[in-house]
């Protein structure tokens, strides 16, 4: 596998990113070191080809957003964003993640081994987060279809207005959202949990987490409710 590297003390993120969008040919597997990152904004952004993308250090705001097909590794924390609208792949963050992370995904996993700030998962359409901390308030929002594994705590509102996401906690959250209700594990949910968390390199017993889903009761207006739910 060919292996490349960008200094980014030394060239520009956009030669970089013009590269992986421009210069990549269907397929193609290399393997790209970014060095000196220093919490650039945008770094390996809609990624189309299965090419590894490493990150030496942190990344700013959106990185790997909107990927595709590759592997990009953040050897760091990551700022607001990180594989938001991901469609396929991994995106694993060494460190920490900022608000946001995950928001949209289609498809593909996501891998934070800290904490992940507000709101990530939000709007999740149908990509797998798996979080070895914990996650701040509203995470989980309006989640569509998908699975969050959370292996810390939670803060206000998880999972709040759900539809077919499910999450699974190893702690507590500090509430749960509207709609959002606990539901026993079945047999299923332990599979599935423990390859998502063989994915992602850690080693909890699936039966140490709770399962939270959508009791559906927003999924049609009721007048009488006065809005309150």
């Amino acid at each position: 596998m060919e292996r490349l590297s960008f200094d980014l003390a030394a060239s520009s993120l956009s030669d970089m990113n013009r590269f992986l969008h421009r210069d990549l040919a269907d397929g193609d597997r290399r393997h790209v070191s970014v060095l000196n990152p220093d919490g650039a904004h945008n770094i390996a952004v809609g990624l189309n080809h299965p090419v590894t993308v490493e990150v030496h250090g942190h990344a700013g705001y959106y990185a790997a957003g909107m990927n595709k097909h590759a592997t990009v590794v953040i050897h760091g924390s990551a700022g607001t964003g990180v594989a938001e609208n991901m469609m396929s792949g991994t995106v694993h963050v060494k460190g920490f993640a900022s608000n946001g992370a995950g928001a949209t995904a289609h498809g593909g996993l996501l891998v934070i081994d800290g904490d992940a700030g507000l709101r990530c998962g939000i709007s999740l359409k149908g990509g797998d987060i798996v979080v070895g901390g914990s996650v701040g308030s509203f995470s989980g929002f309006m989640a569509q279809a998908g699975r969050m594994v959370i292996c810390g705590n939670a803060g206000d509102a998880l999972g709040d207005s759900l539809y077919e996401a499910v999450i699974y906690i190893r702690g507590t959250a500090k509430s749960l959202g509207a709609d959002a209700q606990f539901e026993d594990m079945t047999d299923a949910d332990y599979s599935a949990l423990a390859e998502l968390l063989s994915k992602a390199g850690l080693d909890h017993d699936p039966k140490s987490f709770k399962r939270i889903a959508s009791a559906r009761s927003l999924y049609h207006w009721n007048a009488d409710a006065d809005q309150e739910y």
